[in-house]
């Protein structure tokens, strides 16, 4: 039975999951709710329901893992590299088409998010994925998707990458392409757009493209795209330069200088270029066969390895080829969706958190167990973040199975956060782990006091203007999320008058917007940034009087939704009077009542409703439903649903609601851990 509200607005339920004796044991006794009887109740009993499905979710070995969804170029270019290589198998594409069939919209076209506008370049790469899946061009669904790419421009006004796979088969011509010269890997780091300038994930995605540019492999194509031109006779209308004296206007006219130098380019520093490349490729495979633990870099490694002759039986190629298969998600119905990624250690370190806030005991088996696995899998090894931080020792997580190469900064935070929940039998193989990771963290602080994801001081911004760097976000420069995670976690390690922390706590005031939110890289968008500062700040010291956090407390009561909940559009990334607006969802919804009960709002109305919103939305198996995507990997241009979003974050909240914040006076008398950090005046950050 799922609770619902009274006419007073007061939580009423089903009955108390607490009295199952499979749950109970799991949850410590409550710590104080304050006076709010009528809240409490519906709350916990939410609280048991969500435990209890939580638990059931984790795998034996220790680790959790929901969906991971996007879009489905994941889905087209999986079948494209299928068709390249040779390997197309009539299950996988029937799959794989219903998938992608299932995501069309009704005008024919797809999104790359829930209820976002139609796009170009994804709904190409669709209708180009049903024909090879064997649509024909003149039925109904797929009618009105050519037309619409039509009036959109077709071809020629759909992205790079796209172009890029349609000239794999002779659909568009490599001379129309920016020219990518495989040379960029021998440039040293301090030169300008050398491959460290890039992200990691635009760097694991570039170096194997420079191969596959400068080879311009072509494969027969099965059939025509002629529907997909605006006019078949001239499918490369000429475009005007923008002028000489802008940033575009330079980089397209280096682009032609490329073009030309292809013409001339030396062949013995050419094919130095692209063995080197190839072992840059090589060096940075998986143990499980993959590159970064993503997809887009994995499949152009395979393109470009298998130009440069790994042959399909190669180990090196049947483990890339292998590891790809593992993204694949078969849904019941039938249908085959590719994940862009995968989230295991993310997940289990959020549902380890999410868990222990909600008054599961810290020496739970499941908790144990979870950290068990969270210390098999941290990453001892230096990777490509060492170019920025020579010296510096290794330590800390990356957000996939395997991804030796790129742990991240924001994984670590949050590991390190989750393990100081858990009362491990062996505390000093923690307290190791935990010194590691918080000194690696310490080391990757930027220039500037910040934290980025997974470089330190990756700030260039020379990389976006290159006509190749249509994408989405090709650098990674400190964001108010990352940095708030870091600042909560070295509160909670004592180091809250630590100056680094302190540089990184007026990072994040001076980051504040006008309206009082903070812009959100890693999650969408603005509700996700507060969510994440708000607690961090007061975790480290800032007083909930502080006005940063007053004015913050202000605009999410400003943002609230008539319903209780708060949600937010991925258009806000594009147009800034979407902040804070968009369908209630159970995460962000989440988001803003942890940010109000660190900001000391526990009797406010604004949380009353939240938490009413939350309890009343909650399904009877103890899930909330959540098709809106919450997470970002490129702002705008690659959006996320993190299906256990949707079950961490609400748990997390409410366990909040009921326990207090999980490092404070009320945590302490639960674990026996003190508190994470002394009050710091006001005047002093």
């Amino acid at each position: 039975m799922t609770a619902t509200t009274d006419g007073g607005g007061a939580i009423t339920g089903g009955a108390d999951p607490r009295h199952d004796s499979a749950a109970a044991p799991a949850v410590a006794a409550a710590g104080p709710s304050g006076g709010d009887t009528g809240l409490h109740p519906g709350v916990q009993e939410a609280v048991d329901r969500a435990v209890r499905e939580l638990l059931d979710r984790q795998d034996p070995a220790g680790w959790w893992k929901g969906d991971l969804q996007t879009n489905v170029t994941m889905d087209a270019e999986d079948l494209l590299l299928r068709q390249f290589l040779g390997i197309g198998d009539e299950a996988v594409t029937r799959a794989a088409a219903l998938f992608i069939r299932g995501e069309q919209q009704a005008d024919g076209t797809w999104a790359t998010f829930h209820g976002g506008p139609p796009e170009l370049s994804a709904t190409i790469e669709a209708y180009v994925a049903l024909r090879l899946a064997g649509d024909p061009p003149d039925a109904p669904h797929m009618a009105r998707a050519s037309a619409w790419i039509r009036e959109r421009g077709g071809i020629a006004s759909a992205r790079v990458f796209t172009r890029i796979w349609l000239a794999l088969f002779g659909w568009w011509s490599w001379d129309h392409l920016p020219e990518l010269p495989p040379e960029l890997v021998f440039l040293p780091p301090w030169v300008p757009l050398n491959i460290y300038d890039f992200g990691c994930w635009a760097r694991q995605t570039i170096v194997p493209l420079t191969v596959v540019s400068a080879l311009r492999p072509v494969r027969p194509a099965p059939f025509l795209l002629d529907e997909l031109h605006t006019d078949a006779r001239n499918p490369y209308p000429a475009k005007p330069l923008a002028p000489m004296t802008s940033w575009d206007g330079a980089f397209q006219r280096m682009d032609k200088v490329l073009h030309l130098y292809r013409r001339v380019a030396p062949r013995r520093l050419r094919r130095a270029a692209m063995d080197a490349a190839g072992r840059w490729i090589v060096e940075r495979q998986e143990n499980d066969g993959c590159w970064g633990g993503i997809q887009p870099p994995a499949v152009y490694s395979v393109i470009a390895l298998h130009l440069l002759g790994y042959d399909l039986g190669h180990p090196v190629m049947r483990a890339g080829l292998e590891s790809l298969d593992r993204f694949a998600v078969w849904r019941e119905d039938g249908a085959r969706m590719v994940e862009a990624c995968q989230s295991p250690v993310w997940d289990t370190c959020l549902a380890a958190i999410a868990l222990a806030d909600a008054g599961v005991r810290p020496d739970h088996p499941a908790l144990v167990k979870a950290a068990d696995w969270m210390l098999g899998e941290e990453i001892r090894r230096s990777g490509d973040w060492a170019v920025r931080r020579p010296g510096l020792a290794p330590g800390g997580w990356a957000f996939e199975f395997h991804n030796d190469t790129y742990p991240d900064v924001d994984d670590t935070a949050e590991v390190v956060l989750a393990l100081r929940r858990i009362h491990h039998p062996e505390p000093a193989k923690v307290e190791a782990a935990v010194a590691r990771g918080t000194s690696w963290t310490l080391g990757m602080q930027s220039k500037d006091g910040a934290w980025a994801a997974f470089d330190a001081d990756n700030t260039s911004t020379l990389p976006n203007r290159l006509p190749f760097c249509d994408f989405g976000e090709v650098i990674d420069p400190p964001s108010a999320d990352v940095t708030a995670h870091v600042v909560e976690m070295l509160a909670a390690e004592g180091k809250a008058a630590d100056p680094r922390t302190r540089r990184g706590i007026a990072w994040l005031l001076a980051e504040q917007e006008e309206d009082g939110s903070w812009f959100g890289r890693w999650g969408t968008n603005y509700v996700y940034g507060t969510g994440s500062v708000v607690p961090a700040l007061t975790a480290a010291g800032i007083d909930p009087g502080h006005p940063a956090v007053r004015r913050a407390v202000g605009w999410l009561e400003s943002v609230q939704n008539e319903d209780g909940g708060w949600g937010e559009d991925q258009r806000s990334y594009q147009d800034r009077s979407w902040a804070g607006k968009g369908a209630s969802t159970a995460s962000q919804t989440a988001w803003a009542l942890m940010a109000l009960l660190a900001a000391g709002e526990r009797e406010g109305e604004a949380v009353r409703r939240g938490l009413v919103h939350l309890v009343g939305t909650q399904r009877a198996d103890g899930t909330w439903d959540e098709p809106y995507f919450t997470g970002t990997g490129f702002p705008w241009d690659f959006s996320i649903n993190y299906h256990l979003y949707r079950q961490v974050f609400p748990l997390t909240a409410l366990g909040r609601y009921l326990y207090g914040e999980p490092f404070g006076q009320a945590a302490a008398r639960r674990t026996g851990r003190p508190p994470a950090a002394a009050r710091v005046p006001a005047e002093e950050a």
